[in-house]
């Protein structure tokens, strides 16, 4: 298959709309899974996902036009899933299953659509949110976000001529594989690309995704993004986020069952999937009250993926936990998932080896480093931290906490509310760069 000359293309907009995201199947795996648990169990809950840009100092409004991100936005709420999308989501076997995604469902996503969004600015930045029924509006998340870094990203390199932009794309691409050489060197690492949301371009994260398969060859497991996962013969990889027990905890009538409501989302998982899908996300109101509080069952569970503490950190306190409830930390899995760069997966690879079989997810730091590789110097092709996260649920304030202060969402007295109920133990405040 002949590659796509990347920088040609993109000094070649010359049509009226170029789009970001072209297909439903855009997005990342863990959505569907949720998606189908969201359309079985509560169909009548409503949720609104809400824009925000962690990284205060750039001002998004400023470098993009609003015009050409309603456009984007637009033309996504067009798409539909095609024929060819729909056999492959069923006919297709994932984690080792056939048939994940029940027919009933599959047959309700032939007629999905994106729902309405609301898009004005302020002090520079952008709101942007999509309320309505949860079934709906949790697949806007990851387009939303594909589209807006993408559209910086064509900001950011419009004033380049086609060698500029040669150059730019050959010093990232010589950056990648010098990141790929690295990885090769660590026997039985497992490595997939976890880099959809924060990409620079559907483009770029094709290219990386390639170069990864052809790089390491079996030590790259698969992707997240499905319609990558089906166009390249991949494994289509995840499972659950912290949207799930951030809502069940705002539809808790009580602060027992916010205490629950992590507890309570594994159980309604389990319902639907098992095997290694059973991967256990313990942050999102604090590793240390989820272990605290978590019933023996748990610990049956795969694996565990410690997404806001530091790796080797929250990793050995899960092992420890493990330990304690009599299970044998070389049988289980640990996935780490959280602003990885290849230092962090060589170290945190070298720490764990031998101790717990663990895998990792490469995100942005994979599909959006550009630092340095521009012919001028410029800082708006770094990456940012800009997420779309669930803000509220049935007019109820939805709150997250994390095991980074720095990434907790939501309505200051809420999170205060929360702290109260699970406590601050653990939290240690870093910089959250993606």
């Amino acid at each position: 298959m002949a590659k796509t000359d990347i920088a040609r293309r993109v000094y070649n907009h010359t049509w009226k709309l170029d789009p970001i995201v072209r297909s439903l199947l855009d997005t990342d795996f863990y959505k569907l899974l949720m998606l189908q648990m969201i359309w079985g169990m509560y169909p009548k809950v409503d949720a609104t996902f809400t824009l925000i840009n962690r990284t205060t100092s750039v001002r998004l409004a400023d470098e993009i036009d609003e015009s050409e991100l309603r456009e984007q936005l637009d033309h996504a709420r067009t798409l539909r899933f095609s024929k060819k999308e729909m056999i492959w989501l069923g006919g297709n076997t994932f984690y080792g299953r056939k048939q994940i995604f029940e027919p009933e469902f599959l047959a309700w996503l032939e007629d999905f659509r994106l729902p309405e969004y609301e898009l004005s600015r302020r002090d520079g930045q952008f709101e942007l949110s999509f309320a309505g029924p949860w079934m709906y509006t949790t697949l806007w998340e990851i387009p939303a976000l594909a589209i807006i870094n993408e559209l910086r990203s064509r900001a950011a390199m419009r004033s380049f001529g086609p060698f500029a932009l040669d150059v730019l794309y050959a010093r990232a691409k010589a950056k990648m594989w010098d990141k790929t050489e690295r990885l090769k060197a660590l026997p039985g690492i497992r490595i997939s690309d976890f880099g959809t949301r924060r990409r620079h371009s559907f483009l770029w994260q094709r290219w990386c995704v390639e170069a990864l398969k052809e790089g390491i060859g079996d030590a790259f497991t698969g992707t997240s993004n499905v319609l990558l996962a089906m166009d390249n013969d991949l494994e289509a990889l995840g499972t659950n986020a912290h949207e799930l027990p951030m809502v069940f905890a705002a539809l808790a009538n009580s602060e027992k069952e916010i205490r629950e409501a992590p507890y309570k989302v594994l159980q309604d998982w389990q319902r639907y999937y098992g095997g290694n899908l059973l991967i256990v996300l313990p942050d999102a109101f604090g590793t240390d009250s989820f272990l605290r509080d978590a019933p023996d069952w748990v610990a049956d569970w795969t694996g565990f993926r410690p997404d806001s503490a530091p790796p080797i950190e929250g990793g050995e306190k899960i092992i420890d936990w493990w330990r304690k409830k009599g299970k044998d930390p070389k049988q289980k899995l640990l996935i780490f998932s959280d602003g990885l760069e290849v230092e962090t997966i060589e170290e945190t690879y070298k720490h764990f080896r031998g101790k717990v079989r663990m895998s990792f997810g490469w995100g942005t730091n994979l599909t959006n480093d550009f630092e340095g590789c521009a012919p001028t110097e410029t800082d708006s092709l770094d990456a940012i931290s800009l997420v779309c996260k669930v803000t509220e649920t049935n007019g109820r304030p939805a709150v997250k906490l994390s095991d980074n202060p720095a990434k907790a969402t939501g309505d200051e007295k809420e999170i205060k509310r929360y702290l109260r109920i699970f406590g601050e133990k653990g939290r240690v405040e870093q910089l959250v760069k993606v």
